[in-house]
């Protein structure tokens, strides 16, 4: 009865056993012995912050004042050519007098 039972049981083993051999695969291996070169990184460094930048600074326009307005004409009892005062005399005296008012004197066309 032993073997009964026995055979059964060793056919059920081989059997798998051989659908695990007929699923194995033929693979060949070479191994020389020399490892592989390896990239390690480097040791992370602190690196302190750059200082902050100087502050921006505008200097202000430089302001350029004119000179003083040059009005050509009479200032009071003086005029002015635009080279020197005159008096009211002296204007007179050098461009041909008084003659009863603008324009009718001599050296003027109107």
């Amino acid at each position: 009865m032993k073997s009964a039972r026995l055979v059964p049981l060793l056919i059920g083993v081989l059997a798998l056993g051989a659908s695990g051999a007929a699923m194995a695969g033929v693979s060949v291996g070479v191994n020389i012995g020399i490892p592989a070169p390896v990239y390690v990184a480097p040791a992370p460094v602190y690196a302190p912050p750059p200082p902050p930048p100087p502050p921006v600074v505008y200097q202000p326009a430089p302001v350029y004042y004119g000179g003083p307005a040059i009005v050509i004409g009479w200032h009071g009892d003086r005029y002015w050519d635009g080279h020197r005062y005159w008096g009211r005399d002296d204007w007179y005296r050098h461009h041909g007098g008084y003659h009863g008012g603008y324009g009718g004197g001599y050296g003027h066309r109107y």
